[in-house]
């Protein structure tokens, strides 16, 4: 685990863009909805996160059509709450960070690290609304 210090102000970047914050499995498993569509991103302590993943979830969720939930979880932090998340994720390896759009409980599309790492928020962003234009 990482010293809370170091990763409040990664939470509190996605948090203040409107995402919850799952550090529980319980809540995990309540937030994932059955019906409808949420977004979830397995944040991370990574530059990968910091310069790709965090800004393209802000900003894709800022388009017009948009998933019903935004949802995070934080790898190397809460360890049973990124269990269950990741429990949704399969058959998708455990990769942080990554972002995950699911539609009635499945995930629809996945946006894994090995696709976040060197390549431009706004590449990312744009993956990410092309899919909420899709499922949302």
């Amino acid at each position: 685990m990482y010293p809370e210090y170091l990763v409040a102000p990664m939470r509190q970047e996605l948090v203040d863009a409107g995402f919850e914050e799952l550090k529980t499995p319980e809540a995990v498993e309540s937030a994932i909805p059955q019906e409808g569509t949420a977004l979830l991103v397995v944040n991370s302590v990574c530059g990968c996160a910091a310069a790709n993943a965090r800004p393209a979830a802000k900003s894709a969720v800022n388009h017009s059509k948009k998933p019903g939930k935004l949802l995070t979880v934080f790898a190397g932090m809460e360890k049973d709450a990124v269990e269950k998340a990741r429990e949704y994720l399969l058959p998708y390896p455990p990769s942080s960070p990554a972002i995950a759009l699911f539609k009635d409980g499945k995930v629809v599309h996945m946006i894994e690290r090995h696709m976040i790492e060197g390549r431009p928020a706004q590449l990312i962003a744009d993956n990410l609304v092309a899919a909420f234009d899709q499922y949302c």
